[in-house]
């Protein structure tokens, strides 16, 4: 009898310990996660933005949340924007002066709508979103493309608390000049907030003249404002950045196949190697 009970157990041990690998290499082999996407998918990288082609945003001479500036007076410079060269990504420089001490980081964001003509911020409406992604969770900066397309802060970091002036550049991947798609942000605004998301100032974008290509005078990024490396964009319908179509998670390649069924055969393997000699002891 117990030599019986032993061989159950035995059986039942190594069973659970096959299934276990077994499930472990299936899950690894799909990579499947648990990040927040869209729900027309992930954000895709923008390849075909046109070159030289600059958009600038500069700031009205008073903030649209007058508390922030008690003795008047508003955010100060501008934020411009252009292609990479090759056209993959765009580049957006920052150049800002008197911040308003707040005691927090500033965050920021495209949004939908321009500013209108009486600088209202709250008429931008909501954060530049074709993918449908929505504000919560929060964006995940190790996953840019999980995050909303005009969730520039999240992505790549707000304005650290209390400063009297802010000098960033960064390659956002996700956001376009391409006219037309749902990416694109150059007749839109974008909106500096509080923490609690009270929005302090607005600005639009417009394109600059055409005697400033804009991509010589804007400084190179510095070590410290690279962007954050970006996984490659899921397949569909949205390879640029339209925001229309669902993405697709790529098959298992033939090679990860072959892996997942050598590891499977080398458990089973030992697993009868195990059996084996319990058999032998007991018996």
């Amino acid at each position: 009898m117990r030599a019986s009970t032993n061989l159950s157990l035995l059986l039942a041990a190594a069973g659970t310990h096959v299934l276990g690998q077994s499930t472990t290499s299936s899950s690894a082999a799909s990579g499947s996660t648990a990040a927040a996407t869209g729900e027309l998918g992930d954000a895709a990288e923008v390849s075909n933005n046109p070159v030289d082609v600059l958009y600038k945003a500069a700031f009205p001479e008073s903030a649209f949340f007058k508390p922030a500036y008690p003795e008047g007076g508003n955010m100060e410079g501008e934020v411009s924007a252009v292609a990479n060269p090759d056209g993959q990504g765009v580049k957006f420089t920052f150049k800002l002066s008197n911040l308003p001490k707040i005691g927090a980081p500033i965050t920021y964001h495209l949004h939908v709508a321009p500013v209108p003509e009486n600088g209202n911020c709250t008429a931008t409406l909501a954060h530049l979103d074709p993918y449908i992604r929505g504000e919560t969770p929060v964006c995940d900066k190790a996953a840019p493309a999980t995050c909303q397309v005009g969730d520039l802060s999240g992505k790549h970091g707000a304005i650290p608390a209390d400063q009297d002036t802010y000098e960033m550049s960064y390659v956002d991947r996700y956001a376009s000049t391409v006219d037309g798609i749902g990416a694109f942000f150059g007749n839109r605004s974008i909106v500096f907030h509080y923490p609690n998301k009270t929005r302090i100032t607005c600005a639009n974008f417009a394109k600059a003249d055409g005697d400033d290509d804009g991509s010589a005078n804007l400084p190179e990024p510095s070590s410290s404002s690279t962007a954050v490396s970006t996984p490659a964009p899921t397949q569909g319908s949205g390879t640029n950045g339209t925001g229309s179509g669902t993405g697709t998670t790529p098959p298992p390649s033939t090679s990860s196949v072959v892996l997942g069924a050598a590891s499977g055969l080398r458990v089973g393997a030992v697993s009868a190697v195990v059996f084996g000699a319990a058999i032998a002891f007991m018996l």
